[in-house]
């Protein structure tokens, strides 16, 4: 894969200097690129995957873990506090500063083979108000069609940040969104004195359907407002783009990453970073605070889906997390 060409949104401000960054590179057929580690997904690679023998079958058999959950606790919703609440796999709320966010809202079952393993712990119709909702890319694990429907008619005004090209997607999904589409170091347009976002790398590829493969940008956000910084990975495999943030903005108050879909590592590896790949970037990132995401509540992968909480949890007491670990309950306000 080489690069032919750099594409940006030209009305977004680009943060780092154009002598270091061009713009997010595209293949000879206009395809978006990992800056750092070219992937396309390969056929004979998903069924090599499909034939080998799960070493963790019998684990997975066996596996009665369930992510903690808290039921009809709605009182955040009604006072103006720092919170963030977990919503399941990458779907959270967060108030910060009296802005309201929500993070790639899948709040069912995003297909016929995709099941969720918690439910969710509220009726998503009561989120409201929100000021903004942040897409990371559109795998169905993190964009589905219905839960945006229901995001957008309780939020019409709420502008969807995202990165480019996705609004092809969003404008067939919804009447007339509002959408921002960023490059890579790109600072979304909003009201600076109350909240800056800003687009950044992820090491991931984006598809839906049969022939859109790596068409619509993928990438991971900085939040920053009221004098605290909170990176949300999206989907991500390990990469020199983690390490960068803290080079770029300083210490991550709040580092929200996944952890799970790690299994066999050599195929999920390019894509999903691993617990303990987590432990290293967050390290790098110097983050004070770890909150994994993207494990309990969908099968994806090999891996039974409370191994990643478990082995994050054993680096976290052998001492090699420099963050505080904090594993959040399902629906249970976090105030930071």
């Amino acid at each position: 894969m080489k690069i032919n060409s750099y594409t940006s949104n030209p009305n977004l401000k680009t943060i780092i200097d154009s002598t270091n960054w061009k713009g997010n590179p595209l293949d000879e057929k206009g395809l978006f690129m990992n800056h750092e580690f070219p992937f396309y997904p390969k056929f004979s690679e998903v069924w090599k995957w499909q034939r080998e023998t799960n070493s963790e079958k019998e684990f997975k058999k066996k596996d009665t873990f369930q992510l903690a959950l808290l039921q009809n606790d709605t009182t955040f919703l009604q006072n103006k506090n720092d919170v963030i609440v977990w919503l399941g796999h990458a779907t959270f709320f967060i108030r910060i500063n009296g802005i309201s966010l929500i993070t790639d809202p899948v709040f069912g079952n995003p297909s016929t083979f995709l099941k969720r393993k918690i439910p969710m712990p509220f009726n998503p119709e009561i989120i409201k108000g929100l000021n903004y909702v942040l897409l990371s890319h559109d795998h169905r694990d993190h964009l589905d069609e219905k839960s945006i429907q229901i995001v957008y008619k309780n939020n019409p005004n709420a502008p969807i940040l995202t990165g480019l090209k996705m609004d092809e997607w969003l404008n067939k999904m919804l009447n007339k969104p509002q959408v921002q589409t960023a490059g890579w170091y790109q600072q979304y347009k909003t009201d600076n004195s109350q909240i800056k976002i800003y687009f950044m790398p992820a090491r991931h590829w984006s598809k839906r359907g049969l022939t859109d493969t790596n068409k619509h940008l993928w990438g991971s956000f900085v939040i920053e407002a009221n004098g605290k910084r909170i990176f949300f990975s999206g989907d991500t495999g390990y990469g020199s783009h983690l390490k960068e943030i803290n080079e770029i903005f300083g210490k991550i108050d709040l580092c929200i990453i996944g952890i799970g879909a790690f299994k066999p590592e050599w195929f999920m590896g390019a894509n999903h970073i691993s617990p303990l790949d987590a432990v290293i970037a967050v390290n790098e990132m110097e983050a004070n605070t770890l909150i994994p995401m993207h494990f309990g509540t969908f099968d994806l992968s090999d891996e039974p889906i409370g191994l990643p909480q478990q082995i994050l949890e054993a680096e976290s007491k052998n001492g090699n997390l420099n963050a505080n670990l904090n594993v959040l309950t399902v629906g249970k306000a976090f105030a930071f």
